[in-house]
């Protein structure tokens, strides 16, 4: 990768389809793996991503039904799906156990990995993560409650409403450029129907198969979330935290849902500290 684009250059044939991927800094160097949420790709992660990679190797890669990623009929792009794929993803790359950032939906993904299928990580950062029950605006329940008619908009009208959807969770507002790279993979042939699958296959249940092992969880954790975030608010980020046991709260002043764009210099530094840090932190021995 270079300072002018952001390519995935490598694929992995997961159980859910092609997924493309990268890695950025030295082979050998402390391992990330920075997953992305929903509608957004990798991309996101772009700035975070070439920063950490001055002390970490770090991978990036596209959830299956977005991005780059592969995109077909009948694909399970389910959070179950997803987090099997990660757990099959850390296998591929041989990483044992690499610290873990995950935003959104990812942090669902990273969650249920870790919890339901044994993946394990050195640290975990959540980042605006989805992990509380309820979760779900009325316009999120709308699109997915009716994946066959909305994919049935005139393309016009499918990326005004992909725009404005995407736009709501910054909350000083994205650059135009960066709007428009992260609108672009649901305004294909393939794009437009895969952007209302992924809605209308996630629901609450797969939240509510972890959220009470919250407190099982026995690594550093660091929780991050932006402070006018209207998709989920702040509010979520310090129950989330009386839940995880240790886990460290840092909010960001100013940022919205999409920390990565309103914020990257204050989330990179919050994630640079959680890394470096040495932690006290005991494992708890099971009665």
């Amino acid at each position: 990768m270079n300072a002018d684009a952001w390519v995935l250059d490598r694929t992995f044939p997961s159980s859910a389809g092609e997924v493309r991927w990268a890695a950025l800094g030295r082979a050998g160097a402390p391992p990330v793996v920075l997953a992305h949420g929903t509608p957004f790709s990798s991309y996101v992660w772009r700035a975070v991503a070439r920063a950490l990679a001055q002390d970490h190797q770090v991978f990036v890669w596209d959830l299956p039904g977005y991005g780059v990623s592969a995109q077909f009929e009948g694909q399970d792009v389910s959070l179950g799906s997803q987090a099997r794929v990660l757990t099959e993803l850390l296998g591929h790359w041989q990483l044992p156990a690499p610290a873990v950032v995950a935003h959104d939906f990812g942090g669902c993904v990273a969650l249920r990995a870790h919890l339901l299928h044994g993946a394990r990580y050195r640290r975990l950062a959540l980042v605006d993560p989805v992990a509380l029950a309820p979760w779900g605006s009325p316009t999120y329940r709308l699109l997915g409650g009716h994946p066959e008619v909305f994919g049935q908009l005139t393309p016009g009208l499918h990326r005004a409403l992909v725009r404005e959807y995407v736009s709501s969770a910054s909350h000083p507002g994205l650059r135009q450029a960066v709007l428009d790279r992260l609108v672009a993979p649901w305004c294909t042939e393939a794009g437009q129907p895969a952007f209302y699958r992924q809605i209308s296959q996630n629901d609450q249940r797969f939240t509510d198969e972890i959220q009470h092992r919250y407190g099982e969880i026995d690594l550093p954790v660091l929780i991050c979330w932006g402070t006018e975030d209207t998709w989920i608010p702040v509010a979520r980020g310090h129950e989330l935290a009386s839940l995880v046991p240790g886990c460290e709260l840092r909010l960001i002043e100013g940022a919205g849902h999409l920390v990565q764009e309103d914020a990257p210099a204050e989330l990179t530094a919050a994630l640079t500290r959680f890394l470096r840090t040495h932690p006290a932190h005991a494992p708890r021995t099971a009665p």
